[in-house]
């Protein structure tokens, strides 16, 4: 029986308004260079070091990678790891945060599904193990409602999606598909218009009347929806009991097989924070802002900022199906060959974690290591 996920809740009340990124950040999207983020909370002098004197963790600066944001901002992961300090590095690109793993700039990343099936893949099953849940959900079709009234409507339209084969793109294209309608993967031409667009662009392409909607993750669809657009499909809505993995964590074998420990100490943090998350919202949806602010400098808007965040579900459970089927659209849209996925998942620790705090197992779906 799969953990129980932790809900960032739906209507919640208003908060003072906190920031979050530029918009330039995506779920799983692409397109644009990291920068480093010294993390704040402080190493405790009477800490006890563990087999590293660091751990480098990479996420984005998106409310889909809220643990991070979280965890990082009020100490929590930082508490478990004792002398052993984080160091932390946010993205905006799914393709520059698997670089940073490989080259060993990081050791663990919360990043989507897309990214982590194309680099496990890439490296025959060399390179990376996901070894948890992060976040569920968050991603919608917005729309202009002038243009667009209905879902097929939708035919002969531009609609944007973050990148090429990323997981926001993958998920378009297969929806396209079971309409019966006809789309080059590559190019995006065909019965609809697939525009390839940077998140922190598109709200602009928007206003411009360049695109008539866009499948993206949040804060970007409510971005859109501030400026007029309709939401009118949410993705949770395609997929059994509405959940889907959106984010998932990440570490380098070689990592996880030299410094077990510290792993399993950034996984305790991880199960902390989501539980801290889960039992307090509102001031969770205030730390994740206030991180976010720090990284980009600039808040974002109550209206767009509450309807993200009531949109995202934070869990422990990676989702290891949803991934498996994630998977499949990729083949289907001839983005992937068949891949080989068997080991992507080390849960082992993580079960671990959930079984000590008394919460049931998550499952790999057949997809871990033997």
């Amino acid at each position: 029986m799969p953990a129980p996920r932790s809900t960032v809740r739906r209507g919640l009340a208003a908060v003072a308004a906190l920031p979050l990124l530029a918009l330039a950040a995506t779920a799983c999207g692409y397109g644009s260079q990291a920068k480093d983020d010294d993390a704040k909370a402080n190493v405790s002098a009477k800490g006890k070091k563990l087999s590293s004197d660091t751990v480098k963790i990479g996420y984005f600066p998106n409310l889909t990678h809220a643990t991070a944001l979280v965890g990082v901002q009020e100490g929590t992961i930082q508490k478990e790891l004792g002398g052993t300090k984080v160091e932390s590095t946010t993205f905006n690109a799914g393709p520059s945060e698997i670089e940073a793993l490989n080259a060993g700039s990081i050791d663990i990343g919360f990043i989507g599904p897309s990214p982590s099936i194309n680099a496990y893949t890439k490296s025959q099953g060399k390179g990376l193990r996901i070894i948890s849940g992060s976040a569920s959900g968050g991603v919608k079709l917005v729309v202009n409602p002038d243009r667009i009234k209905t879902l097929d409507d939708l035919k002969g339209k531009k609609i944007a999606t973050p990148q090429l084969g990323n997981t926001q793109d993958v998920a378009f294209l297969n929806w396209i598909s079971e309409k019966g309608w006809n789309v080059d993967a590559q190019s995006g031409k065909g019965d609809v218009s697939v525009v390839r667009s940077d998140n922190k662009v598109t709200p602009d392409a928007y206003r411009s009347g360049d695109l008539d909607g866009a499948w993206v993750p949040e804060p970007t669809a409510s971005k859109l929806v501030s400026e007029g657009a309709k939401v009118l499909l949410d993705e949770t809505d395609l997929w059994p009991d509405k959940k889907f993995v959106i984010t998932n964590i990440i570490v380098s074998q070689k990592f996880l097989s030299e410094h077990p420990d510290v792993v399993e100490a950034v996984l305790k943090g991880s199960v902390a924070t989501n539980k801290w998350i889960n039992a307090n919202p509102e001031k969770a949806k205030a730390s994740a802002n206030k991180a976010l602010e720090t990284l980009s400098g600039k808040p974002l808007p109550q209206e767009i900022l509450d309807p993200a965040w009531e949109s995202i579900e934070i869990t422990d459970d990676p989702l290891a199906q949803t991934l498996k089927t994630q998977a499949g659209y990729s083949v289907k849209s001839g983005l992937l060959k068949d891949p080989n996925l068997q080991g992507i998942y080390d849960l082992g620790p993580l079960n671990k974690i959930l079984k000590a705090e008394g919460l049931p197992e998550v499952a790999d779906a057949g997809l871990g290591v033997k």
